[in-house]
């Protein structure tokens, strides 16, 4: 079908009614039961891009299955290029499908939304100030991989796809370092968009209760500042009596303190490896939506879509304070010196919620013999409970006026350009005065965890160093909108910083060594000849037992403190210029 050009009123509607039956969905058609795969999906959208001048569906970079993402753009303007839609003073709102497709709500009630806005006569009026952004298919490759089995814990659909990407990666902890081609797609998505909310659909696992919706927000004292208020004290609620007027109630995801929710819930802490906590990084409102795992499928994409419908309407109306403060956000960002890296929960704090919920209890197991837990639909209430959503900070740095970067370490670079980081070459072979880090300790995770094995817990000391750099080293200045993307991936103590995901990891091998016979002369005559290195050995000994009774330990002791030992292990090889 081609797109509708201009027809009498009464031949418009005529179009419009027949354009919106063909474009019926699968989900539609087997009354609610059943979601589309990746060819019926992305055929429905050529469809509505041919149907509608307001939608464009929009080619972007490759994923790791070798099929491209896309973007269907609704934009009731026709403008479509995202800086001439930043000029005319328009929010961006970027709705993300599929990043687990065993999780297919999305999909479904995106296809659903946009024919439904572009076909309604007062589309102009409800998107007058907001242009709409969908990916259709994020995980491509999971979406292929279709199967009826693997989300045990879920009702319906018939099939959907699978959790893992076709390099079983779970894009949903991707988005810091971009192992995969579809992360590295996004980030450019991303930028190119600027969004400022972003929506990431998903379907829960977990407890039950009587809610089918529930939403994750970004949190609110990570975000910061008067974003960060306005995002838990207004935005927020309002998306809230958005969709309870379209009968469906709100709760916090339901993540309970303890075993069973009415011990009270934790808000959700979403680190940079996930997609709300990434476009966090850049001063976007973010949020995750999910779907309950137990309520019947077309409910579940019933909500979804009413969400949506609720994040349009808000955005639409709330888009003159949303730029302002984003603007303002970014402004300070740039100019901003101290950064908290870490944050811990206050359990000191909580608010109140009113929580629907049921009675849970515990019985034999059937297949064990053992207590376990259950819940009693019989039984449902509603009760106040402690809902902690207070974050303090745990780990704060001072920005350095600079990071220098030696060319050498690309895997790192590449994500700084990727995240539109600016990045200053050398022009000459450059000494210079910096701060330097050694990792004095940290912890490891004992599996394998995306495709790494991810540190936790770094613990840093620093020395002030001069140290030759070479033309074509980089320097990544912090006066940058950039700046909370730039510390958190470069400061290693931040829990998803590129040195906990292992970017560096080739420092943490000491590369030269001693034969212990050859050693042992020299390492005596260091130690008469530098009385406070013989004071710090006996000092050792005396308050370690096992190191006193240990001579290859005290062989090595003696070797660490010597000149003869790599100064470049455990040297982190990012730099702090702390002066310009």
């Amino acid at each position: 079908m081609k797109k509708l050009h201009w027809l009498p009123a009464a031949l418009l509607s005529c179009h419009m009614t027949l354009a919106q039956n063909a474009l019926q969905t699968k989900f539609e058609r087997t009354q609610g039961r059943e979601t589309v795969t990746y060819a019926e999906g992305m055929a429905y959208y050529r469809q509505l891009d041919e149907t509608f001048e307001t939608i464009r569906l929009i080619e972007c970079g490759p994923t790791d299955t070798g099929l491209p993402l896309h973007v269907a753009v609704l934009s009731p303007g026709g403008t479509f290029d995202p800086e001439a839609i930043r000029r005319q003073g328009k929010a961006v709102l970027l709705v993300n499908n599929a990043i687990h497709p065993g999780e297919p709500d999305g999909v479904d009630a995106s296809m659903m939304l946009l024919r439904d806005l572009a076909g309604d006569k007062k589309l102009k009026d409800k998107l007058a100030n907001l242009v709409l952004v969908v990916v259709p298919f994020y995980n491509i490759g999971g979406v292929l991989n279709r199967n009826g089995t693997t989300r045990v814990n879920q009702t319906g659909p018939a099939e959907y796809g699978f959790r893992g990407n076709d390099r079983n990666y779970d894009l949903n902890r991707d988005f810091i370092k971009n192992d995969t081609r579809n992360a590295r797609s996004f980030a450019d998505i991303y930028h190119t968009w600027q969004p400022d909310v972003f929506v990431d659909t998903h379907v829960s696992n977990g407890a039950d209760y009587p809610y089918v919706m529930t939403l994750i927000a970004t949190q609110h004292n990570k975000l910061g500042g008067a974003l960060g208020r306005y995002l838990e004290d207004t935005f927020t609620p309002r998306i809230g009596k958005e969709l309870a007027a379209r009968k469906f109630d709100l709760t916090p995801y339901v993540n309970p303190l303890k075993e069973t929710p009415d011990s009270g819930l934790v808000q959700f802490m979403e680190w940079p490896r996930y997609s709300t906590g990434y476009t966090a990084l850049f001063g976007t409102l973010g949020f995750m939506p999910e779907t309950h795992m137990l309520k019947p499928y077309d409910q579940r994409v019933k909500a979804t879509y009413a969400l949506l419908q609720s994040f349009v309407k808000v955005v639409n109306e709330e888009h003159a304070t949303i730029l302002k403060l984003r603007q303002e956000t970014r402004q300070g960002v740039q100019a901003q010196r101290e950064f908290v890296i870490d944050w811990q929960l206050d359990e000191s704090r909580s608010t109140p919620l009113s929580f629907k919920g049921y009675a849970a209890g515990h019985k034999p197991s059937a297949v064990s013999g053992q207590p376990r837990l259950y819940y009693d639909r019989t039984k449902p209430f509603t009760k106040t409970i402690p809902f902690y959503n207070q974050y303090v900070p745990k780990t704060t740095v001072q920005a350095p006026a600079a990071y220098v970067i030696p060319a050498a370490w690309a895997e790192a670079l590449d994500r700084l350009r990727l995240n539109r980081i600016a990045l200053t070459p050398l022009e000459k072979d450059t000494t210079l005065t910096v701060e330097a880090y050694y990792i004095a300790d940290f912890q490891t995770v004992k599996n394998p965890f995306e495709g790494r094995y991810l540190h936790y817990n770094t613990q840093v000391r620093r020395e002030t160093q001069t140290i030759p750099f070479r033309k074509g080293d980089l320097l990544a200045y912090t006066n940058q909108p950039g700046n909370r993307y730039l510390v958190e991936t470069l400061e290693p103590q931040a829990p998803d910083s590129f040195f906990n995901w292992n970017f560096f990891d080739a420092i943490l091998q000491q590369k030269e060594g001693y034969s212990d016979y050859v050693f042992e002369d020299l390492a005596a005559d260091l130690l008469a000849r530098d009385p406070a290195l013989k004071e710090k050995l006996e000092a050792r000994k005396r308050s370690d037992a096992a190191f006193a009774a240990d001579a290859a330990a005290q062989l090595d002791f003696v070797y660490h403190h010597s000149p003869y030992y790599e100064k470049t292990h455990r040297r982190y090889p990012v730099f702090r210029l702390l002066n310009r």
